[in-house]
């Protein structure tokens, strides 16, 4: 989802380490949710991405907290 707390550059640092992307494809996945409110930015199996999740939620931007993120079933 977007995220219109957390800055920009948080975002991207955070998409970068924990799913290891280039800084150009996290951008581009934070820009494409900035715009549409949100933005698929992994796709796999149920535990692992539990497991990312809750990587996510492990950073935190100042006093803000973590960044707003959930798991959607595959279809």
């Amino acid at each position: 989802h977007n995220d219109p707390h957390h800055s920009f550059a948080f975002v991207v640092a955070v998409l970068c380490k924990v799913f290891n992307y280039p800084v150009e494809k996290s951008h581009q996945l934070t820009l494409e949710a900035h715009e549409k409110e949100r933005a698929i930015v992994w796709s796999g199996g149920k535990e692992l991405g539990e497991l990312k999740l809750e990587q996510i939620t492990t950073f935190h931007e100042g006093k803000l907290g973590p960044m707003s993120c959930h798991l959607e079933p595959g279809v």
